[in-house]
C-alpha cells in the first residue's frame, strides 16, 4: 500500500463520484479506478459498492475511512512541521518537572532547544507529578516531564528510560565506602527524604516496607537541592537518582539492592498540545537527552 492509494481512496470517498474525485486528484478516472482496484485487492476486500452509476461504501470501506484519514491529517501535519522554519516560531512553551530533572535534564533540553527555537520562550515550573497531570489536563501546562501518574485520565504518557535511585551520603558517612547497601540495612537509618506526598516517596515507602525496614526520617524537603546540601553537610542520608548527584558536591553514591529502587519517567501530553511545533520539538529533543541518559546509567550499572 502506498501513499497515493489513500489519497485516492479518501478523494472517492469524499465525493462518491469517479468523475469528480478524479477531477480533483488530476489524473484520469481509469487510473482512479485502477489505484482503486489495486488497494482493495491488497487489503482483501472491496471497499466500495458500484453497482449501477451509484458509488457507495461498503461496511468496509466505511470501517477503514476512519483510519485512513487519520493517517493522511498526519502525515500532512508532518510534511506541514518539515516547511516550517523553526526560526519564525514564537509563543511560550510550558512545561511541568518533577525535582530531579530540573538539576540536569531539563536544562541540557532547553539548551539544545533554544538556538533553533530563538522565539520561543520557556517556562519551566517545579511541581509534584500528581499536580503536573492536573495542570495538563486543565490546559496551563503544554508538557510535563515526570513519572507516570497514579490516575493519568486522558493524559498520554511516553516512558523514556528505566532510573535506578540509589543511597546518598557524605563523604564522611559510615556508609560511604560501601559499594552496594541493603534496603534492610537503613532500618532506623537518620534520612532527609521527599514529603510523603511525593510519588517517588510513596514508591521508597513500599519498598522499605517490602524488607521491613523502617528509616528514621529526621527531615523531609519538597526539593532535591537542598536536600542535597543538607546530606552533605551531615550524617543524614537520602535515597535520589543517581542523575541528581553533580558531580564534585563531596557526595558519596552507594548503590541500593533487595530491593532496588526503580523508577521510569517519561513525557505526559494532553493530546491536543501536540499540535504544537515548538511541542512536538522540545519532545523530539528529551527523547535525544533521554537516550544519552539511559546510556550513562547503563554504563553506570556495569561498574
Amino acid at each position: 500500500m502506498e501513499l497515493r492509494h489513500l489519497r485516492y481512496f479518501s478523494a472517492l470517498a469524499g465525493s462518491l463520484n469517479f468523475t469528480r474525485a478524479a477531477e480533483r486528484l488530476h489524473v484520469t478516472q481509469s487510473t482512479l479506478s485502477h489505484q482503486i482496484k489495486q488497494l482493495e485487492d491488497e487489503l482483501g476486500t472491496q471497499l466500495f459498492d458500484r453497482s449501477g452509476k451509484r458509488v457507495a461504501l461498503t461496511e468496509s470501506g466505511e470501517a477503514f475511512l476512519h483510519h485512513a484519514t487519520r493517517a493522511l491529517q498526519e502525515i500532512d501535519r508532518g510534511l506541514g512541521a518539515l516547511r516550517e522554519d523553526p526560526k519564525e516560531a514564537s509563543g511560550e512553551l510550558r512545561i511541568g518537572s518533577t525535582p530531579t530533572f530540573n538539576l540536569g535534564f531539563i536544562p541540557d533540553c532547553i539548551a539544545a532547544f533554544q538556538p533553533r527555537y530563538p522565539g520561543v520562550r520557556v517556562v519551566v515550573e517545579e511541581l509534584a507529578a500528581d499536580l503536573i497531570a492536573q495542570r495538563l489536563q486543565q490546559g496551563t501546562l503544554d508538557l510535563g516531564i515526570a513519572y507516570r501518574p497514579a490516575a493519568p485520565g486522558a493524559l498520554q504518557f511516553e516512558p523514556l528510560y528505566n532510573e535506578e535511585m540509589v543511597l546518598v551520603v557524605a563523604q564522611g558517612h559510615p556508609l560511604a565506602r560501601r559499594k552496594r547497601v541493603r534496603m534492610v540495612e537503613l532500618h532506623r537509618l537518620p534520612m532527609v527524604l521527599l514529603p510523603a506526598s511525593f510519588a517517588t516517596r510513596q514508591m521508597l515507602d513500599e519498598c522499605f516496607r517490602s524488607c521491613g525496614a523502617e528509616p528514621q526520617v529526621v527531615a523531609e524537603i519538597n526539593a532535591l537541592a537542598p536536600i542535597m546540601g543538607l546530606v552533605a553537610k551531615t550524617r543524614l542520608a537520602a535515597i535520589v537518582a543517581a542523575n541528581a548527584v553533580l558531580p564534585h558536591a563531596g557526595l558519596a553514591i552507594v548503590r541500593l539492592e533487595s530491593p532496588t529502587p526503580v523508577r521510569t519517567p517519561g513525557m505526559l501530553w494532553s493530546p491536543p498540545a501536540r499540535e504544537s511545533a515548538a511541542t512536538r520539538a522540545f519532545s523530539a529533543i528529551v527523547r535525544k537527552v533521554a537516550f544519552r541518559t539511559s546510556l550513562l546509567e547503563r554504563g553506570d550499572a556495569k561498574t
